[in-house]
C-alpha cells in the first residue's frame, strides 16, 4: 500500500452504481488518476439514500477494488449528493468595517457570510456551499475579492446551495460505516461540472445537465460562478422502464436496446433489430424503439428547459449545454439536447492525467472525478472566494460544529 504519498478520492453514491476514482498528488497538488471502479447499488431512490444496506454493501466493494488497483489504502474521501431536495438560493448581506484602518479582513468576509446566511434556509436544511459571486464596497460594484482594500460598508451577493439535513447524515453514516472521514459532500452536478467544464465556460455562460438514472441535475454557470441549481426526478431509467413496460421485455433487454439500437433523433429509415437472450430472439423496429424514447425524452429536456426559464437563462447561454452521466450515453442525445433547448450542445469529457482504463473519461465517471479534484484540495472550493478559510474557521465551521 502507499502508505506515505498524497492522493485524492471521489465517491459518487448514484442510484444505480457506485462509482469511485482514486488519484495520486505529486508535489504540487497535480492529480493522477490510478485507480477508478463501479459496482452495481440499491437501496436507493430518486438520488437519495432510502436503505442504507444497500449503499454500505455496494460501496465495501467499491473500495476494495479501487484500493486494489491504486494501492492505497483509504481512509477519506470526497463524496456526492444527489436529488431534488438540493437547492441554490440567492441572497445578500451587509456588514460595517470595524478595523481600525477600515481594511477588510478575513473576519470581515466571515461576518458578512453569516449575516447572508442566517435565516435564509429552513432549520432542517444544511449549507451545502456558500458561494459569493460579487462584492460591493462603499458603493463600488462587482468587487470579485475585496480582501485587503479599505473601506466602511462591505455587501456580499452569494448563491447558498443546500440540502435536506437528513441526506447529508446518511452520506456520513455510510463513510463512517467504511472508517472513512468526510472531506466535502458535494451536488452530484455540481461536481461533474468541476470535471468537464473549463474557466471559459462558466464565464460566458453554460448549462451542465447531468442524466443519471433516476434524476437530471442541472447547473447554470456564468460570470465564472454557478448561478443556478435544480434536479428533475426523471432520469434514464425511465426511458428503460418505458420500453420494458411498451416492449413487454425485461429492463436488462431495454437497457441493451436503449444504449446499442435506440437513436435520439429522428433517422432517415428504419430496420428491424433481433436481440438475443440463451435462446431466446427478440425482435423490434426501430420505428417503434424511438417513438417511446422520444417521448420520454421531450418530457426530460422540457423539464430542464423550464429551469431554464426559471432562471431567465432559456436559449441564452453562450457556451451551450454539455451532457454528462450514463444517460448521455445514448446514441445522438446531444443533437436532440440542441433540438429541444436551442443550445448549442456536446458531450462533457474530462481531461485529467490516467494511468487506468478508457473508462474513467466517460461521462458517467464524471461525477466522481469532479469528486476527486474536490478532494485535492481537501478543504473544498468548487466556486466562492475564501471557502479554505471560511470553512476551517469561520461561521461554517461554527455552524458545522453545533450541527454535530
Amino acid at each position: 500500500m502507499n502508505e506515505n504519498s498524497r492522493y485524492a478520492v471521489g465517491v459518487d453514491v448514484g442510484t444505480s452504481y457506485i462509482r469511485c476514482v482514486v488519484a495520486s498528488l505529486d508535489n504540487e497538488g497535480k492529480p493522477r488518476i490510478v485507480g477508478c471502479s463501479q459496482v452495481e447499488n440499491s437501496g436507493m431512490k430518486k438520488g437519495v439514500i432510502s436503505h442504507l444496506a444497500g449503499p454500505n454493501k455496494a460501496l465495501e466493494k467499491a473500495l476494495s477494488e479501487v484500493e486494489g488497483i491504486s494501492g492505497y489504502n483509504i481512509k477519506k474521501a470526497c463524496f456526492s449528493i444527489n436529488g431534488c431536495h438540493i437547492l441554490s438560493t440567492k441572497t445578500d448581506g451587509m456588514i460595517a468595517i470595524n478595523s481600525p484602518k477600515q481594511v477588510v479582513s478575513l473576519d470581515d468576509l466571515d461576518r458578512v457570510e453569516e449575516v447572508a446566511s442566517i435565516g435564509k434556509i429552513p432549520n432542517n436544511r444544511e449549507i451545502l456551499k456558500f458561494i459569493p459571486y460579487s462584492y460591493n464596497l462603499d458603493g463600488q460594484d462587482g468587487i470579485a475579492d475585496p480582501m485587503g482594500m479599505n473601506g466602511n460598508r462591505l455587501e456580499v451577493y452569494a448563491n447558498i446551495i443546500s440540502s435536506l439535513a437528513p441526506h447529508i447524515n446518511n452520506i456520513h453514516i455510510l463513510a463512517e460505516e467504511m472508517e472513512m472521514n468526510v472531506t466535502s459532500i458535494i451536488p452530484s452536478v455540481m461536481a461533474a461540472s468541476e470535471a468537464v467544464l473549463n474557466e471559459k465556460q462558466k464565464e460566458s455562460g453554460v448549462v451542465v445537465i447531468d442524466m443519471g438514472a433516476t434524476t437530471t441535475g442541472v447547473a447554470i454557470y456564468e460570470e465564472g460562478d454557478i448561478q443556478f441549481l435544480r434536479v428533475v426526478p426523471m432520469g434514464g431509467q425511465n426511458v428503460t422502464n418505458d420500453l420494458a413496460i411498451c416492449l413487454k421485455i425485461t429492463p436488462d433487454i431495454a437497457e441493451e436496446i436503449k444504449l446499442k439500437h435506440a437513436l435520439a433523433i429522428e433517422r432517415s429509415e428504419h430496420h428491424d433489430i433481433v436481440v438475443k437472450r440463451g435462446r431466446e430472439h427478440y425482435s423490434f423496429n426501430t420505428s417503434e424503439i424511438d417513438e417511446i424514447i422520444e417521448a420520454r425524452l421531450e418530457e426530460i429536456f422540457e423539464e430542464v428547459r423550464k429551469v431554464l426559464k426559471v432562471a431567465g437563462k432559456d436559449a441564452k447561454l453562450p457556451s451551450g449545454a454539455v451532457l454528462v452521466g450514463g444517460g448521455s450515453n445514448m446514441k445522438k442525445i446531444d443533437e436532440f439536447a440542441k433540438k429541444h433547448l436551442d443550445l448549442a450542445t456536446q458531450i462533457g469529457k474530462s481531461n485529467i492525467e490516467s494511468s487506468v482504463s478508457e473508462e474513467v473519461f466517460s461521462p458517467e465517471f464524471a461525477v466522481a472525478v469532479g469528486l476527486m479534484l474536490e478532494d485535492t484540495n481537501s478543504d473544498g472550493d468548487l466556486g466562492g472566494h475564501h471557502q479554505r478559510e471560511k470553512e476551517q474557521n469561520g461561521f461554517f465551521a461554527r455552524l458545522f460544529r453545533r450541527n454535530k
